[in-house]
């Protein structure tokens, strides 16, 4: 699968997810990706290979040995890599090919924003809404 950033300055592939695909609510992810959670799945570090763009990846060391990896063009994170994991943390959204699996858990559930709504009745529109 490939995927890249918002600018196309990086580009990436990935051979195959090695954990299903979670949302994870820490505050820490909540704070970096601006969300009330992020959506990551565990890549093989051999799975794992930069095509384009690896001298404009910038990192944030955001708790100790954890570097969050993203364009210092777009900021768009890529990837958060852990010391000693078995796998790197791939942010799903940057792939530009669907990865044929859905969020299939949540994770931190215990930092889960109070405003988040999980209502699947409210008003959905396929682009933006009519009363911008």
């Amino acid at each position: 699968m490939k995927g890249s950033c918002l600018c196309g300055a990086i580009e990436y592939n990935v051979k195959k997810l090695s954990t299903p695909i979670m949302n994870c609510s820490c505050k820490t992810c909540q704070k970096a990706h601006s969300s009330a959670f992020a959506i990551g799945a565990g890549v093989q570090a051999d799975d794992f290979e930069w095509v384009k763009g690896e001298d404009t990846l910038s990192h944030y060391e955001s708790s100790p040995g954890k570097k969050r990896y993203f364009c210092s063009n777009c900021g768009s994170q890529i990837v958060a890599i852990r010391e000693g994991a078995p796998f790197h943390i791939l942010r799903v959204a940057t792939l530009d090919e669907d990865p044929l699996a859905v969020p299939a858990l949540r994770i931190w559930t215990s930092h889960k924003t109070p405003w988040l709504s999980d209502d699947l009745e409210m008003p959905s529109y396929e682009e933006w809404h009519p009363n911008r």
